[in-house]
């Protein structure tokens, strides 16, 4: 094989590629048999079921039991906004990040408090076996799963403070800006890495994804006067949502 040159998996998949994006082969079409890939293209069994990994790995067709395997129905992408923080009073974070204002998200969550450790503990600025208090989020945007959210906010700035659960309480739900500002703390600056990867299985079940999806990763801190007061890992299933970016010119 030549410098540059595709392995002839990569060759079969990216020709079934095409004809799924272009159209020829529409959603719920089945994808030619093995056996048909061998003899359309040329090729050997195991380059014709290789290519038909790749497909199944970038979610573009599914196998159906006693069946075969199907092209998938693909989803338009609808976005999540991202601005930061907005420190106006009365609107919850979720509300804050929806771009269409007529739909209106839901969601559920726990929190408990646990030991912090690695990377969670150096992002916070604590030490290993520190203890926070973490909250586990399920967003759902008109009844479907959209968006994962685990958030950890130091116990030794917010224990024993009327804001130590971020769900309850009088502030429960108005997020970190507003909750910290009841402390005293003034959250002045946020930071986000995007990331992606593929799912984990636990987050695949939650969003509705199939194993080998992508989702997109943001790693969220909120800080007061450099000091880390909350951080926080959002997950975006990458197939049916982009996180759209709208930041102010200083």
């Amino acid at each position: 094989m030549t410098f540059g040159e595709q392995p002839a998996y990569l060759r079969v998949a990216g020709d079934l590629r095409k004809k799924i994006v272009d159209g020829r082969l529409p959603p719920h079409t089945r994808l030619p048999s093995q056996a048909r890939i061998r003899e359309e293209y040329g090729v050997s069994d195991t380059v014709a079921l290789e290519a038909r990994k790749v497909l199944m790995a970038e979610g573009l067709v599914e196998g159906r039991s006693g069946s075969g395997t199907y092209v998938r129905e693909r989803p338009v992408p609808r976005r999540v906004a991202r601005s930061g923080f907005r420190p106006e009073r009365g609107a919850t974070p979720f509300r804050q990040e929806q771009t269409d204002g007529a739909v209106y998200g839901t969601w559920e969550s726990s929190s408990e408090q646990t030991e912090v450790c690695g990377a969670v503990a150096e992002r916070l600025g604590i030490e290993p076996g520190d203890r926070a208090m973490r909250t586990k989020y399920l967003f759902r945007e008109a009844g479907e799963p959209m968006m994962l959210s685990t958030s950890w906010e130091p116990l030794a700035l917010t224990g024993r403070t009327p804001v130590m659960l971020p769900e309850e309480g009088p502030l429960g739900g108005m997020g970190v800006v507003e909750r910290m500002r009841a402390i005293d703390v003034i959250v002045d600056n946020v930071t986000e890495e995007v990331g992606a990867r593929p799912g984990l299985a636990e987050e695949l079940v939650l969003l509705g994804g199939v194993p080998g999806h992508v989702v997109l990763v943001i790693q969220r801190t909120y800080y007061a006067s450099g000091r880390p007061v909350e951080t926080a890992d959002v997950v975006i299933p990458a197939d049916r949502y982009r996180a759209a970016y709208h930041l102010p010119v200083r």
